[in-house]
């Protein structure tokens, strides 16, 4: 039987999804004021045009994606309430009941990206509150791969090499949080 431990801790990301980049400013502002600082954020491309139009009358304009990457590796066990916290941001700053922006909070580790959904599907895992994970990605010789339900925009090269710097940058402070977890 092995022993229980605690999770380690994995990389916090936030997808980003928005028109106005007046609205990803204050969201912006607020994921910093709540998990404090970014330490890679994704050159911005446009899911309208390279993806699908499917959010452009939701975001009242061409949907534009930037993902950020927090620099304080959390406890996997608080995706739920993360995405939970970020539905509310996006509530808050709907305009005309319609949300303007889109806040998919998620985690990446050594082996895995996992994304928080509120839509229940067979390959979604139920965490707590209405709130279920999916793997996005997972990593395996020497790169992301896709799985059959994979977002079409993480499928892409541009996301996956930049879910690579990620994955370097928490390799680094994998290494350091196991050695002050495990040391005897």
């Amino acid at each position: 039987m092995g022993a229980i431990c605690s999770f380690e801790h994995e990389k916090l990301i936030v997808c980003t999804m928005y028109s106005d980049p007046a609205f990803l400013t204050k969201a912006e502002k607020m994921l910093i004021d709540t998990f404090g600082s970014y330490d890679l954020v994704s050159e911005d491309y446009s899911f309208s045009d390279d993806f699908s139009s499917y959010y452009d009358e939701e975001l009242a304009g061409k949907a534009i994606r930037r993902i950020y990457s927090f620099e304080q590796c959390i406890d996997p066990s608080r995706l739920a309430g993360i995405k939970i916290l970020t539905n509310s941001y996006e509530d808050l700053l709907s305009k005309d009941g319609n949300r303007r922006i889109n806040l998919d909070p998620g985690l990446l580790n050594h082996g895995r990206v996992t994304l928080a959904t509120t839509k229940n599907s067979g390959f979604r895992i139920p965490l707590s509150d209405g709130i279920y994970a999916e793997i996005t990605l997972f990593f395996g010789q020497g790169g992301w791969n896709r799985l059959p339900w994979t977002y079409v925009d993480f499928q892409s090269e541009l996301v996956k090499n930049f879910l690579l710097k990620v994955r370097k940058k928490y390799l680094n402070q994998r290494k350091a949080w196991l050695k002050s977890k495990c040391s005897d």
